[in-house]
């Protein structure tokens, strides 16, 4: 423990950082002098994530009542207050961090800038807690911990009547407290002095060596005195880095042979150390390690699977690594964390056959840090498994492409400065996650990205709004791709990803102001008639005829537009056009049913929705026709779709 512990028990989790919890105990109960802001910060591998979880055991009811409260020093045991908000920023967007606040508290407001408002507005004030921070984001490469930092953690810390604490890299760290005046903030960072644990790292290292803990039967692992002074050793050569002595106790445990532990040589100084340290005594060239852990140091989200591993080893190499891999897992094995995974049934259909599959990911960051920061160049790198990626979807069908493929390699794309030339491709569109495909993309420059790009990142949020699956995400750029004037890439989804999709988009008219739509027929002295739609537009729009007469004043005008076939029908009398009649509109095997933003077909005689569409702009008028076309006219414009009914082809 840092500070005299008086006989105290040290926290059971942490088992020291005493004066780290002092000034965090103090921050919760907002004691005289405490800061209202707190940002906890160190070097990757410094423990600030053990030191914030062991905290958080003594904010919540439920932990507090499994620690030995009465036996530990009063001044690390914050009071029993109300569970604040603790929105784990790993994997999340900045958006998506600022709606966990807004909703642990209930907050009312439909707008970012609503949160703000109304956590400014209360009577009281809250506490906030925000970790891993520097894990923040779909996809690594796309800055989404600066983005939280500044448009969610600065606004918040500037909120009087919040109380923050954040975990952050330390960059992040000195940005955040500059924008605030000395006394709101204390900045932990805990590779300084005043904070570093030096003896609680020799007591993880003692414990990590006990058999009593896990670790096999050694010489020095039996031993007390003998593990006593290896401890020791570890501890004092780790500095102030709590990841230093986990790694240097595996590398010893998992390959014992050779090692001397009156050597202190062999005890790392650092996580590149640890490294290079551990190859050379397994007799192996450090660089080998490092261009085997090289994939897991550029992997995205958690992990690669283990049957990838190999290949992008490869790539990374420009050589054979099949063998490395092959004899190298006790190499590997102190710095990597497998995780079995089970595989849904609708991810097994695209690569995992079957019921799970296993992946592979560094033990911690840090170790990822110290590859990348010893490649030649990380963009090379990531062109290269973003090839070899590219190469492992089965014939470019990214519906059977391995779930890794098919959801990440936007990100290694984007890193490699190569996605703009994916984003051309309605597969990957449709069949990729939708979360870490929209953060990747949106990471791009929007001057870099192609007409295609532009659509999906404008239909990405409903996307990821609602979960759609992949049929309806292909509906749904389909009929963007209408709207945006690309139908070779609506046409090619519909003959391509060999999808049943609930409509076909007929055509799409960029006309502001629609008002009210309606479908008719336009009869014929041949006794034929024509499918028509009638738009009700403004006055003024091109090619309308106006509502009224001129004396009336009358704001309105009429657009007539082919229903089946796309094309304005010219200046035509709107009084000939033959409405559908109630009985036939309820003699129609389709209904319809809307809201603002959304609208569902459902089969009369089944009750089943046969279509479901969500708008990215508010609905202003639908009308279905007896033979189920669907006009639908939103703030864009207007357009058609042909309804599939269920159980049967394209309606007609």
């Amino acid at each position: 423990m840092t500070d005299a512990t008086d006989g105290y028990a040290p926290h059971p989790h942490i088992g020291g950082r005493v004066a780290a919890l002092r000034a965090l105990a103090a921050w919760r109960g907002a004691a005289p002098g405490a800061p209202r802001v707190v940002v906890l910060t160190g070097s990757a591998g410094s423990g600030r994530s053990r030191l914030l979880t062991g905290f958080l055991m003594l904010c919540e009811p439920e932990y507090r009542k499994r620690l030995p409260l009465d036996e530990m020093d009063p001044s690390t045991v914050p009071p029993e207050l109300p569970v604040p908000a603790v929105p784990s920023a790993e994997g999340l967007t900045a958006p998506q961090v600022l709606w966990l606040i807004a909703d642990h508290y209930e907050l009312k407001t439909t707008s970012a800038e609503g949160v703000y408002a109304e956590l400014a507005d209360l009577d009281e004030p809250v506490t906030v807690v925000v970790p891993d921070v520097d894990r923040a984001g779909p996809v690594r490469a796309a800055g989404e911990p600066e983005r939280l930092l500044r448009e969610v953690l600065a606004p918040i810390a500037a909120t009087e009547t919040v109380r923050l604490l954040a975990e952050v890299p330390r960059p992040l760290a000195a940005e955040l407290a500059a924008g605030l005046p000395s006394g709101a903030v204390q900045v932990i960072d805990l590779d300084e002095p005043q904070w570093t644990d030096p003896e609680g790292l020799v007591l993880h290292a003692q414990a990590a060596l006990s058999p009593e803990f896990g670790a096999p039967e050694l010489p020095f692992t039996v031993d007390p005195d003998a593990r006593l002074a290896l401890g020791t050793a570890i501890g004092r050569r780790a500095g102030s880095s709590p990841l230093v002595v986990q790694l240097a106790v595996l590398c010893i445990l998992m390959a014992p042979e050779g090692f001397d532990p009156a050597d202190e040589n062999m005890l790392p100084t650092s996580v590149g150390e640890a490294l290079d340290l551990h190859a050379r005594r397994l007799g192996a060239d450090p660089q080998t390690l490092r261009l085997l852990l090289a994939p897991l140091a550029l992997a995205e989200a958690d992990g690669i699977p283990v049957h990838l591993w190999g290949r992008l080893a490869s790539a990374v190499a420009g050589q054979d690594m099949s063998q490395a891999i092959a004899g190298g897992m006790l190499l590997a094995a102190p710095f990597v964390q497998p995780e079995e995974r089970f595989v849904e049934p609708g991810e097994r259909e695209t690569g995992a056959a079957d019921g799970g599959r296993t992946l592979l990911r560094l033990l911690h960051p840090a170790i990822g840090d110290e590859i990348r920061a010893g490649l030649p160049s990380v963009h090379a790198a990531q062109t290269q498994i973003a090839m070899t990626l590219l190469e492992a979807v089965p014939e470019q069908d990214w519906s059977r492409a391995d779930p890794y493929v098919r959801d990440h390699t936007s990100g290694h794309t984007l890193e490699a400065g190569l996605l703009p030339q994916l984003l051309t491709d309605p597969g990957l569109f449709v069949h990729s996650d939708p979360v870490p495909l929209r953060a990747a993309v949106e990471a791009v420059p929007i001057e870099e990205l192609g007409a295609p790009a532009r659509t999906y990142l404008r239909t990405a949020p409903l996307l990821t709004r609602t979960q759609a699956p992949a049929t309806l995400r292909a509906a749904l750029l389909e009929t963007a791709f209408v709207e945006d004037g690309l139908p070779d890439y609506a046409e090619a989804i519909h003959q391509r990803l060999n999808l049943e999709l609930p409509w076909r988009t007929l055509w799409s008219l960029p006309v502001p102001g629609v008002s009210a739509v309606t479908v008719g027929r336009l009869p014929h002295t041949d006794g034929t008639a024509t499918s028509v739609a009638v738009l009700v537009v403004p006055a003024g729009t091109p090619g309308a005829r106006p509502v009224g007469e001129p004396e009336e004043g009358a704001g309105s005008a009429v657009l007539v537009h082919g229903l089946v076939q796309a094309g304005h029908l010219g200046d035509i009398d709107v009084t000939r056009i033959v409405r559908p009649s109630e009985g036939e509109r309820g003699a129609a095997p389709l209904g319809l049913s809307h809201g603002a933003d959304y609208l569902r077909v459902w089969d009369r005689a089944s009750q089943e929705v046969v279509a479901a569409l969500i708008s990215d702009k508010p609905i202003t008028a639908v009308d279905l026709s007896p033979d189920g076309i669907l006009l639908l006219a939103t703030e864009r414009g207007a357009k058609a779709l042909r309804i599939r009914a269920a159980g049967t082809g394209i309606a007609s």
